[in-house]
C-alpha cells in the first residue's frame, strides 16, 4: 500500500503557499517602505514554512509508504504550520491594510465567538490529535488509500488542523479573548502525550485495514514519535519566551509601583511638595 497526495491537488497547493508567501513579503516590504518595524526574521519563518508544506505534499520523502506518509505529516501538519504561526501573519494583514471595509471584516471575523472557541487550546487539541486518533486507529486511512475525494480531505485536513492548534497554542496575533499560559501549556503536554502514544501504538500494530512491512511500520512511527517531540519542543520554547517576557513586565510594573512614593524618588518628591508649601 502507498501513500501519496492526490495528484489533482498538487498544483492547487502549489499555487496556494506560492500565493500566500509572496502576498506576505508583498505587505512586509509595505510596512518597511512606510517606515514601520517588521522583523526579517519572521519573513523568514513564513517562507520556510510555505516551502514546507509544499515540499511536505509533493518532494520527494525518503523510506517505504508508511516512513513517508509520516515524514509527509510531520511537515504538513506539525512543522510547516508552527512556521507560519510564528510569522504573526494576522498581525501583518491587520497592519498593512489600510482602514476601511477590509480591514474591519478581518478584525471581526479575528474577534468572532466562533474563533474564539475554535482557538480554546483543548478544543484545537481535540480536532488535531483527535483527527490523527480517528485517522490511524480506524480503518479512514485504508478507505481514504481507495477514495480520492476522501484522501484530498484528509490531506486538507491535516494542515488546517496543525494550523489551528498551532494558533491555539501560541497565540502571538490578536484575537478577540487571548486563553492564559497556564491552560495552553496543559494542553500542549497532554497533546504531545496524546501524540506519542498515538506513535508507540502504531510501532506495535498497523493502521487497521493496511499492511506495511514490519520495519516500515516501526521507522515510521519512530519519525513520528521523535519528530513530534522535536515539534512540541518548538512550541514549548515559544511559551517560555511569552511567559519570560509576561514575567519581565510584572516586575516592571511593580517595580515602578513600589517605587512611586518611596526611596530616593520618593524622597525626593516628599522634599518637593514641602518646599512649596514652605514657599507659599
Amino acid at each position: 500500500m502507498t501513500v501519496h497526495p492526490v495528484p489533482g491537488t498538487v498544483p492547487a497547493v502549489v499555487a496556494v503557499c506560492v500565493a500566500a508567501c509572496a502576498a506576505y513579503l508583498s505587505a512586509a516590504a509595505r510596512l518597511r517602505r512606510r517606515g514601520d518595524d517588521w522583523p526579517w526574521r519572521r519573513d523568514c519563518a513564513f517562507v520556510a514554512g510555505g516551502a514546507v508544506l509544499v515540499w511536505g505534499w509533493c518532494g520527494w520523502v525518503p523510506g517505504g509508504p508508511f516512513t513517508a506518509h509520516s515524514v509527509r505529516h510531520l511537515l504538513v501538519a506539525m512543522a510547516g504550520p508552527v512556521l507560519l504561526v510564528v510569522a504573526r501573519p494576522l498581525t501583518l494583514a491587520l497592519r498593512a491594510l489600510p482602514p476601511g471595509g477590509p480591514r474591519r471584516g478581518v478584525l471581526r471575523a479575528a474577534h468572532s465567538a466562533p474563533v474564539r472557541w475554535l482557538l480554546c487550546p483543548p478544543v484545537a487539541a481535540v480536532v488535531d490529535i483527535g483527527g490523527l486518533w480517528l485517522l490511524y486507529r480506524t480503518e479512514l486511512l485504508s478507505h481514504a488509500h481507495h477514495h480520492p475525494a476522501l484522501s484530498g480531505a484528509v490531506d486538507l485536513h491535516m494542515p488546517a488542523a496543525g494550523l489551528l492548534f498551532s494558533f491555539a497554542v501560541c497565540q502571538m496575533d490578536p484575537v478577540r479573548r487571548g486563553w492564559g499560559l497556564p491552560l495552553r501549556a496543559a494542553t500542549l503536554l497532554a497533546a504531545g502525550a496524546a501524540h506519542a502514544v498515538l506513535a508507540k501504538s502504531l510501532y506495535a500494530t498497523g493502521p487497521p485495514g493496511t499492511r506495511f512491512e514490519a520495519h516500515d511500520l516501526r521507522l515510521g512511527a519512530q519519525v513520528m514519535y521523535y519528530g513530534g517531540d522535536a515539534v512540541d519542543v518548538a512550541l514549548a520554547l515559544v511559551l517560555a519566551v511569552q511567559w519570560y517576557a509576561a514575567t519581565g513586565r510584572r516586575h516592571a510594573r511593580t517595580t515602578a509601583r513600589s517605587g512611586y512614593g518611596a526611596g530616593p524618588a520618593g524622597s525626593g518628591g516628599r522634599r518637593l511638595r514641602e518646599t512649596t508649601r514652605s514657599r507659599r
